[in-house]
């Protein structure tokens, strides 16, 4: 599971580490704020992890000790298209990860107890991890 961003406002929002509700999400019983929650976190670590590749590419291809002649107009053109839609991804992502969790009462166990699931309810594949899959 790769940080993002805003995992300190999420923990803060449901009172507990963002590993915890990963595993709450995923084991099918989550509230829906918390699986949209998780959602949206999923969707801002794919847009952070890519606009940082892009990022880095542009930095490493535009650095002071390369050679002037290896600069290629498309392959920025490019990169900045990409960047853009990067950028773009992520604004929307925030925004509606910031609306939902804005739209949630206030702060505190009491409103996300996040109780042990019953053994007799744990969904059988929920004993091993699935595994995440990255680009």
């Amino acid at each position: 599971m790769k940080p993002t961003t805003q995992d300190q406002a999420i923990e803060s929002a449901f009172g507990h580490p963002v590993g915890l509700l990963h595993q709450r999400a995923t084991s099918g019983l989550a509230e829906p704020a918390l699986q949209r929650v998780m959602e949206l976190r999923a969707f801002l670590a794919v847009a952070e992890l890519h606009l940082a590749r892009i990022r880095d590419r542009v930095h490493q291809s535009t650095a002071p000790q390369r050679d002037l002649g290896e600069l290629n107009p498309d392959d920025l053109r490019t990169d900045a298209e990409w960047l853009e839609a990067a950028v773009d991804a992520r604004v929307g992502v925030l925004a509606a990860l910031t609306n939902v969790l804005t739209s949630m009462p206030a702060a505190g166990l009491e409103r996300h107890p996040l109780r042990p699931l019953p053994p007799t309810v744990r969904p059988a594949h929920a004993a091993t991890p699935a595994p995440t899959r990255h680009p």
